[in-house]
């Protein structure tokens, strides 16, 4: 008896129902009247089939597809091109067209709202603090932690850019990372908000039992997001030029703003981890769509000065 080798090669589609192709390499068989393959069960082998190679009819058992791969039904993806709610067609007022000059007017005013530049975002983590500390005022920087400010500095003047603005949450820790940050990007402007302060965005999924927020959930997550709401945003349609700013704040609310400017489940955030003092860049283009340049960058640090707490 012959010895047979079979390899099965699945290929399942994705959209208009499932295809199972199967191939199986066997040995070489005895010629069967002159040559013809015999009709197999379930239908015949194409007489363009290779020689030793047997093309198996569909089966019903290709696995379901995986839901995150699935769309919702009449959409090709599901990034929402009005996430920001500055999509022109959102910003004006389509009952006030005029009835004369109808879609050349549409077009000027479409046109006035959009946006010309692009927006590039760094969001900072605060740098290594004391946490002992009984209230804010106590959890100032660590010596390490005021050394990786200051890489995190030196790091960003390096890049060259002109930025516009450093807003920073007002918490001490996150306060004293600015201070030293800033002393390496002289002229550049400093607010201070309590949007950024650390809280508790939404209930993390999978849950954990360690992780126990010191204010409710819906407290913390509204602060939070209306945080994203007022700085993660496409440029206003008067700015002229690319913009560059900083945000100097916490873990929690760096990865809940990341989650929702790419549009991932918020629920995620906390399956991503940052180190301290480490830069996250967002582009957001005029278009809306954003994107993730780095997450946590903090390969400008010795080994030996990276953090995460």
């Amino acid at each position: 008896m012959s010895v047979r080798r079979a390899l099965a090669l699945a290929a399942c589609g994705l959209a208009g129902g499932s295809v199972l192709l199967s191939a199986v390499v066997v040995g070489k068989q005895p010629a069967r009247g002159g040559g013809d393959s015999e009709p197999r069960p379930g239908g015949s082998v194409p007489s363009a089939a290779p020689p030793g190679l047997l093309l198996l009819p569909p089966t019903a058992s290709c696995p379901p597809t995986a839901g995150w791969i699935e769309r919702p039904a009449g959409t090709g993806s599901y990034w929402d091109s009005n996430w920001d709610r500055r999509e022109p067609l959102a910003l004006i007022n389509l009952k006030k067209k005029h009835e004369e000059t109808g879609e050349e007017e549409l077009a000027s005013r479409l046109d006035h709202c959009k946006a010309k530049a692009t927006r590039h975002i760094f969001l900072i983590r605060h740098s290594q603090y004391h946490l002992d500390g009984r209230a804010d005022k106590d959890r100032t920087l660590t010596p390490l932690g005021r050394e990786q400010a200051e890489l995190t500095g030196r790091r960003l003047a390096s890049l060259g850019l002109k930025f516009d603005q450093i807003i920073h949450s007002s918490m001490t820790r996150a306060t004293e990372t600015t201070e030293i940050i800033s002393k390496h990007l002289p002229g550049v402007k400093k607010i201070s908000t309590d949007l950024l302060r650390e809280g508790a965005p939404i209930e993390p999924d999978p849950p954990v039992s360690h992780w126990k927020p010191e204010a409710v959930y819906y407290e913390d997550g509204a602060r939070i997001e209306a945080a994203f709401r007022n700085f993660i945003h496409r440029a206003d349609a008067k700015q002229e030029e690319d913009s560059y700013e900083i945000f100097v704040c916490h873990a929690n609310v760096i990865r809940y703003i990341v989650c929702r400017a790419l549009q991932f489940p918020p629920e995620g955030w906390l399956r991503l981890s940052l180190n301290n003092g480490s830069i996250t860049h967002l582009v957001i283009r005029p278009n809306g769509r954003v994107a993730l340049r780095t997450l946590g960058d903090t390969g400008f640090m010795p080994p030996d000065k990276i953090t995460r707490t």
